[in-house]
């Protein structure tokens, strides 16, 4: 449906320049905006594009010139990102769920769980016993959800994402290769021995809440006692690990193939960059920042900003690497 450069901006709580009453039905990247479209050119690198458009309205910086840039009407976004944020829901028509049931015919719950309303459900989506979730959830097609897991409000799940399913934990008769490993002597062989793996299985199922969202072909898995614990406000990117018996503090964002492994505690707004890995039985401090590709193997105080493998500080990882430059250089 088109919507006018004035009900945009008030959903913005942002100003207009120009004609106010312009009406839009689609978000475009300023280069290929046609009339009817709302450019999104939110710095000033794109006034270019602007003018080789047949674009009529765009969000723009401030202090843009519309008679400079062929507008019409404008929208002055004070954080362009943000403005993304609200202008992507706003025109977001949801095209999984076009005009068809909000549940599924072809899903498959279990009566025993109970169902949110407002909930939106799609094909082959699967929902275990005794499990619980919110209102307004939105299970995108193939997500697997397993028994007696616990969902608040507002939950996202994309395709093929699953959640509570059995733990990653084994163990053998005697100590393991991984226990005889760490006791060994240098240059020392690991003698052989029966090294068969019995599971411990997974009885603590998941509880996650309000807000939180689930990328494609993510996974959590359940606890083994206790429950794994996803904090309110998580969001949590496609193909991403998160192991049993993980708490993760509310806001924390985990970006794709980030991995966290069983038992570690992650503090609020903790953000784990791509690739990025926590080793197990850790305590990461809250507004912790792991680079991409930074593999965490010792607990991390509040606040800091980590990279590297091992992850250590940013600014020691940082020059440690100008001294081994200057030394290769030599």
């Amino acid at each position: 449906m088109p919507i006018s450069l004035k009900d945009i901006a008030a959903s913005l709580g942002a100003e207009t320049l120009g004609d106010a009453s312009l009406l839009v039905d689609r978000l475009a990247e300023p280069l290929e905006a046609r009339e009817g479209d709302l450019a999104l050119a939110v710095v000033p690198k794109f006034s270019e594009h602007l003018k080789a458009s047949a674009a009529r309205a765009a969000v723009v910086w401030q202090g843009a010139d519309l008679s400079e840039l062929g507008l019409d009407g404008a929208i002055v976004a004070p954080r362009g990102r943000l403005a993304m944020a609200v202008l992507t829901r706003l025109m977001d028509d949801e095209p999984s769920f076009p005009n068809g049931p909000d549940i599924h015919p072809m899903s498959a719950i279990d009566p025993s769980a109970v169902i949110g309303k407002g909930a939106r459900i799609g094909a082959f989506v699967s929902i275990g016993p005794g499990t619980v979730i919110g209102d307004n959830a939105t299970l995108h097609a193939g997500v697997r959800i397993g028994a007696n897991v616990r969902i608040g409000s507002g939950f996202t799940a994309q395709m093929g994402a699953a959640i509570g399913g059995d733990g990653f934990s084994f163990t053998t008769d005697g100590p393991s290769n991984v226990e005889r490993a760490v006791r060994s002597r240098p240059g020392v062989p690991i003698e052989p021995m029966d090294g068969a793996w019995h599971r411990i299985h997974s009885l603590g199922g998941v509880e996650i809440g309000d807000n939180v969202e689930i990328g494609a072909n993510s996974t959590v898995d359940a606890g083994t006692i206790r429950a794994t614990r996803i904090g309110n406000g998580c969001k949590i990117d496609n193909l991403v690990q998160v192991g049993h018996n993980v708490i993760l503090g509310e806001d924390c964002l985990l970006c794709a193939q980030a991995a966290i492994a069983g038992s570690s505690v992650l503090g609020a707004r903790v953000i784990l960059g791509g690739k990025s890995g926590v080793a197990d039985n850790l305590t990461i401090g809250r507004d912790v920042v792991a680079g991409g590709g930074a593999i965490v193997l010792a607990d991390v105080a509040d606040g800091i900003f980590v990279s590297g493998h091992p992850a250590q500080p940013t600014h020691e990882y940082r020059a440690g690497l100008k001294a081994l430059r200057r030394l290769i250089k030599r």
